[in-house]
């Protein structure tokens, strides 16, 4: 299983996450993107820690009843891995070497780049373009993962009853998906602020001219809320999680519960940024778009806007796409912010 490669045949995405695992189903009707299909279906708790697959079953076994509710098993799939899970270089290589050459010298020269055998790892490249430095060069961006985690993940989507021939990076699906938004954003903003809020890790994004030239990742997401709920109500994890996703918790839980973990959220965005700020020339963004999980709370949005002062926007890959009517829109628009990388990942079928 390469990192990256396969081109023209068509992929279901698949996504898995720690609290879930996502499927999108993407196809082109006369030259525009139609969604066919889309489902999340919940993990047991302990299944999947910190993005490593703990019971492969289990997550097959979720992978096979999403598979068959939207229609996909026996599919073609692309899933990820974890940016933190992969290495990527940039180097120059002679634009002269054909693909198979140029494999060849990147496992000769693998140890300079990789601190990891070549037997443990999956690895694979691809040409980027010219050198900005030397003529006769071409920038390739090499990838490498160690084979365990490229390996689980495949086994999942074999016991769910797919195929997998696409393994990408988390990051680069997501930035495919963002680029299917980008000429959306009101007033074109040249510097745009990606911030996925996910289970655990909020990761800042940003994007000039639609290319990701930043990211950072922090310990922070929709888990600090779920637990508050816990601890507040005194419910399990799993009626905590159910009651923060249907919003039927009692009258006092936006002012003690939901408000502080928003305005905890607006903080971890702020000192993310603070921090690209001091490595970069820019010292402010144009745009804020938010995704994941917890970016649909009802009032973050507003609340990020008011106090950063720029215009902010949730996150939709779908917003050009034809939608399949046997999906709800009124529960697409809720999930459509956590499947950034799931609406990436589907989007190789198109590479």
């Amino acid at each position: 299983m390469r990192l990256l490669s396969a081109k023209g045949r068509h992929l279901v995405g698949i996504d898995i996450r720690t609290t879930s695992v996502k499927l999108v189903d993407i196809q082109r009707k006369q030259g525009i993107f139609y969604l066919k299909s889309y489902g999340i279906e919940t993990l047991p708790l302990g299944a999947v820690v910190d993005k490593l697959i703990v019971d492969t079953e289990m997550v097959g076994a979720a992978i096979a009843r999403l598979a068959r509710r939207c229609q996909a098993i026996g599919s073609d799939a692309a899933t990820a891995v974890p940016g933190s899970a992969v290495i990527t270089k940039v180097i120059d290589m002679d634009i002269a070497l054909n693909d198979i050459e140029r494999e060849a010298q990147i496992r000769l020269d693998a140890e300079q780049y990789i601190p990891y055998p070549l037997e443990e790892i999956n690895l694979d490249f691809e040409v980027l373009g010219p050198s900005a430095v030397e003529d006769g060069m071409v920038q390739v961006m090499l990838a490498a993962s160690r084979s365990e985690n490229v390996d689980q993940r495949v086994d999942a989507l074999t016991f769910g009853g797919l195929n997998t021939k696409v393994m990408d990076i988390e990051s680069h699906a997501i930035e495919r998906a963002f680029g299917l938004m980008v000429n959306n954003l009101p007033g074109i903003p040249e510097l745009v602020a990606l911030v996925d809020i996910g289970h655990n890790q909020t990761t800042l994004y940003v994007a000039k001219n639609g290319e990701f030239v930043y990211s950072r990742e922090q310990l922070f997401g929709g888990l600090q809320l779920t637990e508050g709920i816990q601890n507040r109500y005194g419910l399990s994890f799993e009626e905590a999680s159910i009651n923060k996703r249907e919003r039927t918790l009692p009258d006092d839980y936006y002012p003690e519960i939901l408000t502080p973990f928003m305005e905890n959220a607006i903080q971890q965005i702020m000192r993310s940024l603070q921090f690209y700020f001091s490595s970069s020339q820019h010292k402010s963004i144009d745009q804020v778009v938010l995704a994941g999980g917890s970016s649909s709370i009802p009032g973050l949005s507003d609340m990020v806007q008011q106090k950063l002062g720029v215009p902010v926007t949730v996150a939709n890959p779908f917003i050009n796409m034809t939608i399949n009517p046997h999906i709800n829109s009124e529960q697409l628009i809720i999930d459509a912010p956590s499947l950034m990388a799931t609406c990436g990942l589907a989007l190789r079928s198109f590479d």
